[in-house]
């Protein structure tokens, strides 16, 4: 049989129900206690993470273990929770270091969550904080930049260093619209200025009127041979090994190229070839009855070689093409010229052009002129001679020191174009002869008291330009020269030096200074009754400033600073005092 059950007494029954009373209020008391708790422990993690943000000094040292603890900045907070006799004591501690926070929490047994007590903020040490944060961002700023500043650009791989550098495309002469226009103006302009100016009419107001049968009066398939054998006779002249060879300026690619220089020579064989055919009674006076027909041989041939130049250009090396004249633009690039020293065997055209068909038959025409002259009146006009034998001067000037060119933008900076081609072929033979050719057709003559003085200008100008570019070209050789010990110079950051002193540091450019003076006595030989007659100084003080800005951007480039150091020095571009 089942044993019955025990009875409860009355007693132990009230007791066991206040210890369920009692111990249900403890677990409630402790159950509020642990939130309470966990919530201020939420508080002191947020406290910890700030903290950890905060950037300070790198340490020197690599462990962890052996950082150095700022004891100003540590903060501990210790709370026990109630719990018995037993009950564990955790302690929450925040550690500030150089480079991170620790947070450590601790517990005699391990078992029990840690509570913590309220922290109050200072306003000081947050004040330090916020300075210690300031303080390590500058810090880590100076650092990060004298890292970046060490660390080595990586070496560029083949396929690289094959890809064309983009470059920012620089236009002159108002861009592809203003070459355009050029192309065409000039041609223009030659043929108007001469057409306008001719025996019995000289005058800018007066159009110019057109013959009946164009093709007859301005075109001559003898004319033209005789053109062209007049381009081969100097090209074989120029080839003759003889006269120095001198060496170019450092290309970009690399390398130096080498030039004849034998254009004195050249002009001397020339004049006296002509002498001859003079004295021999050859029928040299038809180049000045043909004027026109020379004039369009001229103006086609440099039609013809600058589009032979353009497309040959396609065919070369790219390290040889002309840096501006490589923009993409086909008659942009056609008028600049985009190959920088184009050569046919021993023959470097652009040498070749700048200084010998065009200059040299320039003076052959003043001298014909001057025979046409003497043929048609008997006398040896005195304003036509001294016309003549100043430009004469300046071509032997020119050829005497023909290396000279190798340092001007032309040879070292243009391209080899329309610009170039014309501007030797036409422009120069046909437009610079305009004052001998007016004083031919005009025979307006000056008494001996006004040439003098005339004659003075000349002779000035040109020593201004002979000894300003003998300063240049000396001091471009050897800087040492004894002869320039006493000039002054500016230290640029390439190494070079810049003439401040002398003639350099009277103005910017002292020889355009001289070119323009003689250019004007040119044009006084023929009086103050027209203006076509000046068409040459006025064009050639046009052409010098803008050239003057050109060679002052490129300088400004190159030399940076010390360009604007030079022109605080030599203020002064073309005219002292003036400009």
């Amino acid at each position: 049989m089942p044993s019955p059950k025990k009875s409860k007494s009355p007693a132990r029954a009230r007791t066991r129900a206040r210890s369920k009373s009692a111990s249900r209020s403890r677990s409630r008391s402790s159950g509020r206690k642990t939130k309470a708790t966990a919530a201020k422990v939420t508080e002191v993690k947020e406290v910890v993470r700030t903290s950890s943000r905060i950037p300070t000094r790198r340490s020197t040292s690599k462990s962890p273990s052996r950082v150095r603890v700022k004891e100003s900045s540590e903060k501990s907070v210790v709370t026990q929770s109630a719990g018995g006799a037993a009950a564990a004591a955790s302690t929450v501690t925040e550690t500030v270091v150089t480079r991170r926070t620790y947070v450590s929490s601790g517990s005699s047994e391990g078992q029990q969550k840690a509570s913590v007590t309220p922290v109050r903020s200072s306003s000081r040490i947050a004040s330090l904080i916020e300075k210690e944060r300031e303080e390590s961002s500058r810090i880590r700023e100076q650092m990060k930049s004298e890292v970046m500043a060490n660390i080595k650009t990586p070496e560029k791989s083949d396929s690289e260093e094959r890809k064309p550098k983009e470059k920012a495309v620089h236009y002159e002469f108002m861009g592809p619209i203003g070459a355009f226009l050029l192309i065409f103006l000039l041609p223009l302009t030659v043929y108007y200025v001469n057409m306008a100016c001719r025996k019995g009419n000289c005058s800018v107001l007066v159009i110019p009127k057109l013959p009946r049968n164009i093709v007859a009066a301005f075109l001559d398939v003898e004319v033209t041979l005789i053109f062209l054998a007049w381009i081969a006779f100097q090209a074989l002249l120029a080839v003759l090994p003889i006269g120095r060879v001198v060496e170019g300026q450092p290309l970009k690619s690399g390398g130096r190229l080498k030039y004849r220089c034998n254009g004195f020579i050249a002009f001397v064989i020339t004049l006296l070839t002509l002498g001859a055919a003079v004295y021999f009674k050859c029928p040299v006076t038809l180049v000045v009855d043909k004027f026109f027909k020379y004039m369009t041989a001229a103006v086609l041939f440099s039609f013809t070689l600058s589009i032979c130049l353009y497309v040959s250009s396609f065919l070369v090396n790219k390290k040889k093409l002309a840096s501006t004249g490589t923009t993409g633009n086909h008659i942009y690039d056609f008028f600049i010229g985009r190959e920088l020293n184009p050569r046919i065997g021993p023959l470097d055209l652009k040498f070749f052009f700048e200084l010998r068909p065009g200059l040299i038959g320039w003076v052959v025409l003043d001298w014909i002129m001057v025979v046409k002259a003497y043929q048609e009146t008997g006398v040896w006009p005195p304003n036509l001679i001294l016309a003549t034998f100043f430009q004469t001067l300046y071509v032997a000037d020119a050829l005497w020191f023909e290396d000279a060119i190798l340092t001007t933008m032309d040879i070292i900076h243009d391209g080899f174009g329309f610009m170039l081609a014309f501007g030797d072929l036409a422009w120069v033979p046909f437009l610079y002869s305009l004052q001998p050719r007016f004083l031919l057709e005009s025979g307006f003559t000056l008494p001996w008291y006004c040439l003098a003085p005339i004659a003075l200008l000349n002779f000035v100008g040109f020593a201004i330009f002979r000894m300003s570019n003998s300063q240049k070209n000396l001091f471009r050789k050897d800087p040492k020269n004894p002869a320039l010990a006493g000039i002054e110079t500016l230290p640029t950051q390439s190494g070079k030096k810049l003439l401040v002193g002398g003639w350099w540091g009277l103005c910017r450019k002292p020889n355009y200074l001289g070119d323009l003076i003689m250019a004007l006595s040119w044009s006084l030989c023929t009086g103050f009754h027209h203006i076509i007659p000046y068409f040459y100084p006025l064009y050639f003080l046009v052409l010098l400033v803008h050239r003057e800005r050109r060679d002052n951007e490129q300088c400004q480039q190159k030399h940076g600073a010390a360009w604007d150091r030079y022109c605080e020095r030599v203020k002064y571009r073309i005219f002292p005092y003036i400009y």
